[in-house]
């Protein structure tokens, strides 16, 4: 596991991008990545979902609507996933999970279960996994494409998308996705994880204003 200096980002030394801006820059080059992989790492335990119906059925106490919801999508991540493996760029992405869970992790695992069943490869860590490089603050949530860019995703105290802090430098990337890499392995596949750990859980008590 490289160490916390190898996995430093600076704001300085990359691009601040609003939240249109980041959107449409991760598209296009997304959509450039060809016999790469993409790699996303997310640590935080809660954030706020929008434009998301079965989101929207939580904040109503609609668990089974909001469990529906998601389902519903899972032709659609089939899709996905195909046209990844078709193309040679396989998106990975790994969750860290603290226990007990918050009330957005429980329904965000169910709609990470959907996407791993679907064939998109997402796996779970830990968080006793990445706490010895936490000693001052919780590692960033980060994204990369192949090698050739990686993105600080920037939220809000509350957890609303904030745009994010773009990176070009072939030697923080690669710490990066080796990381990254590393806890993927290591990692518990989500459809097991999901339902060893979290089926059997009560709807969350998700508080609105």
């Amino acid at each position: 596991m490289p160490d916390r200096k190898a996995l430093t980002l600076s704001r300085a030394r990359g691009d601040i991008l609003a939240t249109g801006a980041y959107q449409q820059d991760f598209r296009r080059r997304d959509q450039d990545i060809i016999g790469r992989n993409g790699w996303k790492f997310e640590r935080r335990q809660h954030f706020e979902e929008q434009d998301s119906p079965s989101w929207d059925a939580i904040q109503r106490g609609e668990w089974q609507e909001a469990l529906q919801l998601l389902w519903a999508k899972s032709d659609m991540w089939e899709r996905v996933a195909r046209e990844d493996r078709e193309g040679g760029s396989v998106f990975r992405r790994v969750r860290v999970v603290e226990e007990p869970l918050t009330p957005y992790l429980q329904w965000e695992l169910h709609a990470l279960r959907v996407q791993g069943a679907s064939g998109m490869p997402v796996r779970v860590v830990s968080a006793e996994k990445v706490r010895s490089l936490e000693s001052s603050e919780l590692l960033p949530e980060v994204v990369s494409l192949g090698g050739q860019v990686l993105y600080e995703v920037l939220y809000t105290e509350s957890g609303l998308l904030d745009g994010a802090v773009r990176f070009q430098d072939p030697g923080l990337i690669g710490n990066w996705e080796v990381f990254i890499q590393g806890l993927y392995e290591d990692g518990e596949d989500i459809v097991s994880y999901v339902d060893r750990r979290v089926a059997h859980l009560p709807a969350p008590a998700v508080k609105t204003e």
